[in-house]
Parts: C-alpha cells; structure tokens; sequence
C-alpha cells in the first residue's frame, strides 16, 4: 500500500486552514476569505471551522472573523522547549567526552 493510500482531502484541507489563519491572530479571516483561498464550498469551510473550534484551535474572533486561538502557539512553544533539552544533553554530552584527564 503507497503512503497516497492514506492521504484524505479533508484533512488536507483542514491542514491547509490552519496555515492560511496562521499570521492573522488579530483580525482574523473571514469564511469567505477562507472560501476563496482554499477554493472551497461555503459548507466545507463552515464544517472544517467548527472542526477546529472544537478542537481548541481556532475561535471566532468577532461576527464573521476567526483565527487561531493561543493554543497553537502553545504548541510551538512546547515543541521549542523539547529542542531547548535535547541541545542541553547534546551540549553535556560533548563536555563529558571532550575533556581532557
């Protein structure tokens, strides 16, 4: 079975409304907006919104606007803390092994 196999169109899509509300958390985007960018229905939007919000990932920002909500950030954050502990025990392992006795 080829990795194509698994590849679902609204998932995709879903995807690709995070990265395109990504860089608008003040004003938000609207459905439309979102319509259009992602070449959609009205109906896909409307159910890949709700989708998100229930998720905690996106929060309608005033009538008709959404973006992202701080919890994807938060992920940002937590991925860049991994990477902070994983360059300390990089960075002790390389004292341990280059000291000179």
């Amino acid at each position: 079975m080829s990795e194509r196999t698994y590849i679902n169109a609204a998932q995709q899509r879903l995807l690709q409304m995070l990265m395109r509300l990504a860089g608008h958390e003040i004003d938000g985007l609207s459905p439309s907006e979102l319509t259009h960018a992602l070449r959609t229905s009205p109906s896909n939007v409307t159910r890949d919104l709700a989708n998100l919000k229930e998720a905690g990932m996106a929060e309608e920002v005033m009538p008709n606007r959404w973006r992202l909500t701080p919890r994807v950030v938060q992920i940002s954050v937590a991925a860049q803390l991994a990477f902070s502990k994983a360059q300390q025990k990089l960075d002790e392992a390389q004292q341990r092994f280059s000291r000179v006795r």
